[in-house]
């Protein structure tokens, strides 16, 4: 899974995008995300509908479909799982025409902690941040939707992300990670021309990215400073 994630900026190396929130948006929903959590608001990378060019916007996390009735009634998942993503109805429509980038520093995740016969701790969970060697910005998977408000007329853009299998160094602490997309990979999973590009859900090389344990002050989204990922 992937339910915490560090988002500076809404830039990607070598992926030129525009923005796509007004000003008054940006006001409204953003501030930089050391600790970030779901249903806040983030940069999400999109390609504009009915257009080539690409946008960094500012959605939700947390996915409302469009065929929703009642946004307060639905669970908002903040993953989708890369198997059964075609033809799951919460996901399916959107992994096939509305596919986004995430761009993000770094992603949080927890480990059980384990007695010596194998049990879980109750309670217990040890975080660790998960980032590349180089310390770039990368992008991971997503998959966005437009939610309407029939009586306002308002529109609500919200987005999840997609995950797969751990790879070696992610198995160490989660059975699951969030999709990482090598830049060569952006544009076919943003332009949406081919309705499955399912070889893409892999688990990223492990020797590229990095581990180390932090603070259990990452466990509050309110601890929303860089030093939550420092290690200890």
């Amino acid at each position: 899974m992937c339910g915490r994630i560090m988002q500076r900026s809404p830039d990607l190396p070598g992926l030129q995008t525009e923005p796509g929130a007004t000003p008054e948006e940006v006001a409204r929903a953003w501030e930089s995300h050391f600790n970030g959590a779901p249903a806040q608001y983030f940069w999400v990378i999109r390609r504009k509908p009915r257009s080539a060019a690409y946008v960094h916007d500012l959605l939700q996390w947390g996915l409302i479909p469009n065929w929703v009735k009642d946004p307060s009634d639905w669970p908002k998942p903040i993953n989708a799982r890369c198997e059964g993503i075609q033809t799951k109805p919460s996901f399916r429509d959107s992994y096939r025409a509305r596919r986004c980038l995430v761009p993000i520093d770094l992603f949080f995740e927890w480990m059980k902690i384990l007695e010596p016969d194998g049990k879980p701790v109750k309670g217990a969970k040890q975080p660790y941040a998960i980032a590349m060697k180089d310390r770039r910005p990368f992008a991971v998977a997503g998959v966005w939707e437009s939610w309407i408000d029939k009586a306002s007329g308002e529109i609500t853009r919200s987005f999840a992300v997609v995950t797969c299998q751990a790879n070696a160094l992610m198995a160490t602490i989660h059975d699951r990670m969030p999709v990482i997309l090598a830049p060569e990979n952006h544009r076919r999973w943003l332009d949406n021309i081919e309705p499955d590009p399912f070889d893409l859900m892999v688990p990223f090389p492990p020797e590229l990215m990095e581990i180390w344990p932090i603070s259990s002050r990452v466990n509050s989204p309110a601890n929303n400073t860089e030093d939550v990922a420092a290690a200890v």
